[in-house]
């Protein structure tokens, strides 16, 4: 039941998002979400991607890191994968892809 009203509440946050989205233009970390995603399949090809929240960015001196956690189910097991993007603003060339498995 819990699952259900979940679904349902990231569908209604799906619709508002779409109604809002012809007049928004992409956040600056949309290619980097991206990429988050497209980590979590490789490192787990059977899996599915339940939810997905940007945690932020955090600018070094010579380096910026986007922060992201998304909730993977793999087979049925449910579990938190925090991914960690380190670039180079200048010319977004990627320096490191860090994935940490987290319980909750």
């Amino acid at each position: 039941m819990m699952k259900n009203v979940f679904v349902c509440l990231l569908m209604l946050g799906g619709l508002i998002l779409s109604a809002n989205a012809a007049n928004a233009s992409p956040p600056s970390y949309a290619k980097w979400g991206q990429l988050a995603v497209k980590t979590a399949k490789e490192k787990y090809p059977r899996a599915n991607i339940v939810d997905y929240l940007h945690i932020g960015r955090e600018d070094k001196p010579n380096s910026s890191i986007e922060k992201f956690k998304l909730w993977v189910d793999d087979q049925g097991k449910e579990f938190g994968l925090l991914i960690q993007i380190e670039f180079d603003p200048k010319d977004d060339r990627v320096i490191n892809v860090s994935t940490q498995k987290t319980i909750n």
